[in-house]
């Protein structure tokens, strides 16, 4: 398994021969992506979907499907862009690669921001690392898996909650995503944390934060 981080949440994952992005948001810089099997969307927020530069990607990306949770499924329609639903508990593939949707709400941000659709995504193939990216919800229950993409810092979490998360799924490692709101010395506090605790210990932590594509 290849994965690339592109900024914030999102991912560019390459395994069993399939190229998949996950979560290309506002944050993130997907432009030159190409060879895409799919594009997987855990929630509509701007930070995970940009509505306004995916149909881009997707004519660079022609034969490239899109996987999102039903409200992104919705929104994504008013734009014209076909996309199949993610459900708790359906799985789909491409080839080898398996993804099984998990969760089914975004966390809570406030009792004043109404709560939206999030459907975490588990990559499973033969042979290779399983990831797990939650999206934006720390409450999926998920079988054991080798990485964790963890979500560093956001309006609706707090790091004791991030441990805690690491700390129930129990990957071999974690890698840090949704750090787009923080500097760099901030950023450094929160990985500590959770290297630190994460895990009695400690949890080996993949920083693949500028470092192109990484074999893992």
């Amino acid at each position: 398994m290849q994965i690339t981080h592109l900024g914030h949440s999102c991912l560019l994952v390459e395994v069993a021969g399939r190229r998949v992005l996950l979560d290309p948001g506002t944050f993130s810089s997907f432009e030159g992506v190409e060879g895409l099997d799919a594009v997987l969307i855990t929630h509509q927020h701007f930070d995970h979907l940009d509505p306004d530069r995916v149909p881009v990607l997707l004519e660079r990306n022609p034969h490239a499907v899109v996987h999102a949770d039903p409200e992104s499924v919705r929104l994504l329609a008013d734009k014209d862009i076909p996309a199949r639903p993610t459900v708790d508990g359906e799985p789909f593939s491409f080839g080898d690669l398996t993804v099984t949707p998990v969760g089914a709400q975004h966390a809570v941000i406030t009792e004043y921001v109404p709560r939206i659709a999030n459907v975490g995504l588990v990559l499973r193939a033969p042979g290779e690392p399983s990831l797990f990216h939650p999206g934006d919800a720390l409450d999926a229950e998920v079988p054991a898996v080798d990485l964790l993409a963890v979500p560093v810092s956001a309006p609706w979490c707090a790091v004791k909650e991030t441990v805690e998360f690491v700390r129930r799924i129990a990957p071999t490692a974690v890698v840090p995503i949704h750090d787009g709101l923080l500097t760099d010395p901030g950023r450094g506090v929160y990985l500590h944390h959770i290297t630190e605790f994460g895990r009695d210990g400690g949890v080996p932590v993949r920083d693949l934060r500028g470092a192109g594509a990484v074999t893992v």
